[in-house]
C-alpha cells in the first residue's frame, strides 16, 4: 500500500494542495481590508513601548540600578538584592543599559497584554470543559510552531521595526499563562467550591475569594513563564528590526564580533535570571505584603501569610449578615 502511493506520487497521481496559496490569499484579503486597524494598533504599540523606555531611560543608570535591587531585595532577599545589583552594574559597565531598558520596556508592554489576555481566557477555560477542549489544540498549534514562522505574518501586517515583534512576542509568551491558569483553577480543592455555594457566595465571588487566591502560585508561574517566553522572542525580534539587545546580537552576527555578541547574550542572561527570579517570589505564599519583613528578617513570614490568606478565603465564603461567634455561623 505504502509503495503504491508513493509510486502515485511520483508519477503526479496525486493532487497538490496549494495550502500556502491560500494562506496567501487570505493574508492579501486581510491587509487589504483591515490595513486602518492595523494602522491603529502600531501607532498605539509603538507610542507605550517607546514611552516605557523612555521613563525606564528617565533615572541615573546607577540610581535605576539601585532602585531595581532594593526591589529584588524587598521581595526576595538581601543575597538577591546584592547580586542583581551586581549584575545590573555589570550592565552599565558595558555599555549595555541602554539597548537592555529598550528590551525591558517591549518584554513589560508584550507580557502585560499576553497576560491581560491569556488569564481571563484561562478562567474561561477552567469553568467550561467544551472551552477547555475547543482551545487544547490552538494552545499546541501556538506552542509547537517555530519561533521564526511568527515574524512573516507580522511583518506582512505591521513591517519591519518594533510593533511586529512586540506582536509576535504576544502570541508566542501568550500560551503558557493560558494553561497554568486554567490548571491552577482546576486544582483548586473541590470542596471549597461546595462549600462557598452552601453560604450562598455568587459565583464571581467565589472566583475572587477562593478559587484566584488559592491558584495565585500558580497562576504566578505562568506569569513567569509568560515574561521568559517573551524575553526570548524579543531577542528574536531583533531580526525584524526590533531595537533592544535583539538588535545587538544581530549586528553582532552580521559583523562577526564575537565580543559584541558575549556582552548582549550575557546583557539577555542578567536580565532573564533577575525577571525570573522577581516574578517567581511573588508566587510563593508570603506574597508582597511579607516581602518587607522578609527583605529585614528571614522568618516567621510564611505562616503569617498563609494565616491571612486563610482569614481571606473564610471571609470569601461567609455571607453577608453572617453571624461570626456563633460556631456554625448560620446566615441571619
Amino acid at each position: 500500500m505504502a509503495e503504491t502511493v508513493l509510486r502515485a506520487a511520483e508519477d503526479g497521481a496525486l493532487p497538490q494542495i496549494p495550502v500556502g496559496d491560500w494562506i496567501d490569499t487570505g493574508f492579501d484579503w486581510v491587509t487589504d481590508n483591515f490595513s486602518p486597524v492595523f494602522d491603529v494598533i502600531s501607532a498605539g504599540t509603538e507610542a507605550g513601548v517607546e514611552g516605557l523606555r523612555d521613563a525606564l531611560l528617565f533615572p541615573p543608570p546607577v540610581l535605576f540600578a539601585v532602585l531595581l535591587a532594593v526591589l529584588g531585595g524587598v521581595v526576595r532577599s538581601v543575597r538577591f538584592a546584592v547580586v542583581s545589583l551586581l549584575g545590573l552594574l555589570l550592565l552599565i559597565s558595558m555599555r549595555m543599559w541602554e539597548p537592555a531598558m529598550a528590551t525591558l520596556a517591549l518584554v513589560l508592554v508584550s507580557a502585560v497584554i499576553a497576560v491581560a489576555i491569556g488569564i481571563p481566557i484561562g478562567i474561561a477555560a477552567a469553568k467550561s470543559d467544551r472551552v477547555s477542549a475547543a482551545l487544547r489544540p490552538v494552545l499546541d498549534f501556538m506552542q509547537t510552531m517555530p519561533a521564526f514562522v511568527y515574524l512573516v505574518p507580522a511583518v506582512t501586517f505591521f513591517g519591519i521595526g518594533l510593533v511586529p515583534g512586540v506582536v509576535t512576542t504576544i502570541i508566542f509568551a501568550m500560551p503558557p499563562g493560558v494553561r497554568l491558569t486554567e490548571l491552577g483553577i482546576r486544582q483548586v480543592d473541590p470542596e471549597l467550591v461546595e462549600a462557598g455555594h452552601a453560604f450562598g457566595s455568587p459565583p464571581g465571588r467565589i472566583l475572587r475569594g477562593i478559587q484566584l487566591p488559592l491558584a495565585l502560585p500558580t497562576i504566578m508561574a505562568g506569569v513567569n513563564q509568560v515574561i521568559m517566553l517573551a524575553l526570548s522572542m524579543a531577542v528574536i525580534a531583533g531580526l525584524i528590526g526590533a531595537a533592544g539587545l535583539g538588535g545587538v546580537v544581530v549586528t553582532s552576527i552580521s559583523r562577526l564580533d564575537v565580543g559584541l555578541g558575549f556582552e548582549g547574550g550575557l546583557s539577555v542572561v542578567i536580565l532573564a535570571i533577575y525577571l525570573d527570579r522577581l516574578t517567581s517570589a511573588f508566587g510563593q505564599r508570603r506574597g508582597r505584603l511579607s516581602g518587607i519583613p522578609s527583605f529585614l528578617s528571614r522568618g516567621g513570614t510564611v505562616g503569617k501569610a498563609g494565616l491571612g490568606a486563610s482569614s481571606r478565603s473564610a471571609d470569601a465564603v461567609m455571607p453577608v449578615g453572617a453571624d461570626q461567634n456563633s460556631p456554625n455561623r448560620p446566615a441571619r
